[in-house]
């Protein structure tokens, strides 16, 4: 293994030895242990959002532009781990599969089925028995207007899946994703993130209103949180890989790390779900999803060509199939029902029972 020689990457590569000579002297727990600081470090990252909102990043574009990087990163990090100690190529595909089809349906639709999934909040009258209806203030127009505004960008955001998703569909219907492949699938989302950058500016710029010093903070906070997150995903990869029989080995670990990255997403649909923030819950999710399709998937074939797992068509046709139902649910009722939060819940089995146990 090539030391690194500059300063900085020495201080780092010296403080992840140490941190894992420490875990990993505990023995038999060190897995665990792994596991429980991956977790810690991804919500690290995520309790750092809700200051950064206050700085500048608000609503949709808070969950569009930041928040998929910090639920995010640990995708990222798995695509950049297995690439380097040599893994399956498809496992990669795997990942991203995973994570994406079970934000769409089950981490969208979970919520929704004990949760109010309204993008615009709807009126509600008091009409329990032996109990006067009271009247509810009206919301200023400029309230309204917040939320319709937000509605648009969720829309948005739920067609740019839809662009991904095909796009990725149709450079992967060869078998394969290759250099070519990812140079367009990388360019396309660095395109979509320049579009959310000037979004923000050109808000600031409308508001006069400024990064508050605070930010610098959390960045570095979550720096911390990123690297404590590589450090436990490198660990735990390693730990998997050389495992070769049940169900916790090497030849699930594309659908284990997926599950993986999707627990700290899960906590923050919850979160603000019950909150209620739903166009938070909405954008978080579907933002996750691009930085998995097309980013980890276009990074990784810049190194090395991506075969297609024998349930791509199927993940991909489940992932088309869910935006669409977001889409008309959000763009005619402008809420998320329980029903079809029952029907994604279900479509998430159909796609495990494709990919596991068929």
């Amino acid at each position: 293994m090539r030391l690194p020689t500059r300063p900085y990457l020495v201080l780092l590569y010296t403080v992840q030895s140490e941190i894992v000579k420490c875990i990993e002297a505990t023995g038999s727990v060190a897995p665990w242990l792994f596991l429980v600081l991956f977790l810690l470090a991804s919500f690290l990252m995520i309790w750092r959002l809700e200051n950064m909102a206050k700085s500048g990043l608000e609503g949709t574009i808070l969950g569009t532009l930041v928040m998929p990087y910090c639920s995010g990163i640990g995708n990222l990090i798995f695509a950049y781990v297995l690439g380097r100690q040599g893994g399956e190529a498809s496992e990669v595909m795997t990942n991203c599969l995973v994570n994406n089809v079970t934000n769409m349906t089950f981490i969208l639709g979970f919520p929704a089925i004990f949760w109010n999934m309204s993008i615009i909040p709807q009126k509600q009258d008091n009409n329990g028995k032996g109990k006067k209806k009271k009247k509810k203030k009206k919301e200023p127009k400029s309230s309204q207007n917040v939320y319709k505004l937000n509605k648009l960008s969720l829309l948005l955001t739920l067609i740019a899946v839809l662009f991904f998703t095909g796009a990725t569909w149709i450079v992967g219907g060869d078998g394969k994703i290759d250099f070519a492949d990812g140079i367009v699938l990388v360019g396309i989302f660095l395109f979509w993130q320049c579009f959310h950058v000037f979004e923000v500016l050109k808000g600031n710029v409308q508001q006069n209103r400024s990064f508050d010093w605070m930010l610098a903070v959390d960045l570095l906070l979550l720096g911390v949180g990123a690297f404590a997150v590589y450090i436990s995903t490198d660990w735990l990869v390693a730990y998997v890989s050389k495992i070769h029989t049940g169900f916790i080995s090497a030849k699930y670990i594309g659908w284990l790390s997926g599950w993986l990255m999707v627990v700290p997403n899960g906590m923050l649909a919850i979160y603000y779900a019950i909150t209620k923030r739903p166009e938070v819950v909405y954008t978080s999710q579907v933002g996750d999803g691009h930085i998995c399709i097309p980013l980890c998937i276009g990074i990784f074939a810049l190194f090395k060509s991506i075969t297609m797992p024998q349930f791509f068509q199927a993940g991909m046709l489940l992932l088309v199939g869910a935006t669409v139902v977001h889409l008309l649910f959000v763009g005619f009722f402008n809420r998320l029902p329980r029903l079809a939060g029952l029907g994604l819940t279900a479509a998430y089995g159909y796609f495990l029972y494709k990919g596991l146990l068929k």
